[in-house]
């Protein structure tokens, strides 16, 4: 049983890799999401995006707005809507935590992957984040190429 714990890992599904170019990441949450039986087997499958989608809150609720989970080619006339709203699932306190971040200090909730953990079960990484300016991205990508370069020297002097 232990073993079998081992070999299980977080499977990446979705991942919006640009969030963390166009935006300062700051605290970053695990969120549940709640989800149909076909949209389950159509991320099993790998097929998601989460590029242009982003969280809003409606009445205390938590809710992801924009991610394209494709129709799942096996189900009938019961399948699911591709960009429906879906519910996020959160405590109330890290609800307020994230509303508070973005009514007073600007800030914005992105989600930066769709997984499913060791147990199973889907979940979203979102955060709270900040948006870069166009010189904040070129300062970024300055400082990227920098240190991939300074390991490259590191390296090669062994």
């Amino acid at each position: 049983m232990a073993e079998k714990k081992k070999t299980l890992s977080r499977k990446v599904v979705a991942e919006n890799r640009r969030a963390r170019f166009d935006f300062d990441i700051g605290e970053v949450f695990e969120a549940g999401i709640a989800l149909s039986g076909t949209e389950v087997k159509s991320l099993r499958d790998g097929k998601a995006t989460v590029g242009e989608s982003y969280v809003s809150a409606k009445s205390g609720e938590a809710i992801l707005y924009n991610s394209f989970i494709p129709e799942y080619l096996q189900a009938n006339r019961f399948n699911h809507e591709p960009r429906r709203p879906r519910k996020l699932l959160l405590h109330m306190r890290e609800i307020a935590k994230l509303w508070q971040a973005v009514e007073r200090e600007g800030m914005t909730v992105v989600p930066l992957r769709i997984f499913f953990n060791e147990q199973g079960r889907a979940k979203v990484e979102i955060a709270i984040a900040r948006g870069r300016q166009a010189h904040d991205k070129r300062q970024a990508l300055k400082e990227k190429d920098w240190a991939r370069d300074k390991q490259r020297v590191m390296r090669d002097r062994g």
